[in-house]
């Protein structure tokens, strides 16, 4: 058998051996994508207490991205953090300790938000004890559940 009839036998008979062990797997659907682990989802546990309310002082789980969880308005929160979330910034930033803030009292509310938010961790507390940490806690405030919000 001449050389090149040679190779375009074998050429023939390997692409057939590779169509056929590859036509089973092609007519089996694929696998759907594993879930999330919980670790990188957009998911926050919110405890909120010392506000005065009976009713308000509580901890909820915020899941965004499909929205869920245990957050009365959890619609709203996550339209909240996304307005919040600005590529290279951290929306839980605590106020800067070089802040010039207004020595007014807000009450004495407290929040803790923990969870992952846009890939990220977070650890991050809230309180109103002044003029910039007010208005934290009110950028915040359909999340950490503001009477009224």
């Amino acid at each position: 058998m001449p050389l090149l009839h040679r190779l375009a036998v074998t050429a023939a008979l390997t692409t057939a051996a590779t169509a056929g062990a590859l036509a089973p797997a092609a007519a089996t659907p694929l696998p759907l994508p594993l879930p999330f682990d919980g670790e990188s989802a957009d998911r926050l546990v919110i405890t909120v207490s010392e506000t005065g309310e009976a009713d308000d002082a509580a901890t909820f789980l915020l899941n965004c991205h499909p929205t869920g969880g245990t957050h009365p308005r959890a619609r709203a929160a996550c339209r909240q953090l996304d307005s919040q979330t600005v590529w290279g910034r951290d929306p839980f930033a605590p106020v800067s300790p070089d802040a010039m803030c207004t020595g007014q009292y807000g009450g004495p509310a407290t929040a803790r938000v923990t969870g992952h938010w846009a890939g990220r961790p977070v650890n991050a507390w809230f309180n109103r004890t002044n003029g910039c940490e007010i208005a934290r806690w009110n950028r915040f405030s359909v999340v950490l559940r503001t009477p009224g919000s």
